[in-house]
């Protein structure tokens, strides 16, 4: 049943790995990603999507700061 575990710590530390290194170039694309989004919508949505993009990007950010928690630690450890 946990047999891949080990690939989900992996997949995490690969995620955290592109946070830090592209944070603003993500986060700039899920801004112009909403943008897009409510544009299309004729800003109806536009609360709903600012919340998605906000959640996106503090994800994002709790991402590249585990990453620069990490940094200098040994990942395979956990």
């Amino acid at each position: 049943m946990f047999d891949n575990l080990g690939d989900l710590g992996k997949l995490k530390d690969k995620a955290e790995e592109i946070a830090e290194e592209h944070g603003d170039t993500i986060s700039d694309g899920l801004e112009k990603a909403g943008e897009f989004v409510d544009e299309k919508t004729d800003g109806k949505h536009s609360e709903q999507i600012d919340g998605a993009v906000d959640k996106a990007q503090g994800l994002l950010d709790r991402l590249a700061e585990s990453a620069r928690d990490a940094d200098g630690k040994d990942r395979s450890a956990g």
